[in-house]
């Protein structure tokens, strides 16, 4: 189960951050997950929740966007949708996929947190 090592690196890379910013109350971490990187959402909650007891991310909740696989034909000059493990080639000409527009994103998008007066989000810029 590759979700138990992504929550792993997940949570130490946010134990770094929540570190360097004076220890604030995190509240709510987003991450944007693509289909093709068939990681299991549900997974990925279990994992989060399980893994982030007595860390610095204790009560947090893990909020997943998950994001569609879109690939671009070039022969046909257009945009498709792959089924997953079924058929990756374009419907129209049956290209091979080349071109993936969106699907593996695997990423922090935001952080919701808290200091002692101060409610903010961060946005790392990866």
């Amino acid at each position: 189960m590759h979700e138990t090592d992504m929550t792993k690196a997940l949570i130490v890379t946010l134990q770094d951050w929540w570190k360097a910013q004076s220890e604030p109350k995190i509240s709510c971490v987003h991450l944007v997950v693509g289909k093709f990187t068939c990681v299991e959402p549900l997974s990925l909650q279990f994992a989060f929740e399980v893994q982030s007891q007595n860390t610095c991310l204790a009560g947090a909740k893990l909020s997943i966007k998950e994001t569609p696989l879109i690939a671009f034909c070039h022969h046909c000059q257009q945009e498709y949708h792959p089924e997953i493990g079924i058929q990756y080639a374009c419907p129209q000409c049956h290209s091979p996929m080349e071109d993936i527009r969106s699907g593996r994103e695997l990423k922090i998008d935001r952080v919701e947190y808290s200091t002692n007066t101060i409610e903010d989000t961060y946005a790392p810029n990866f």
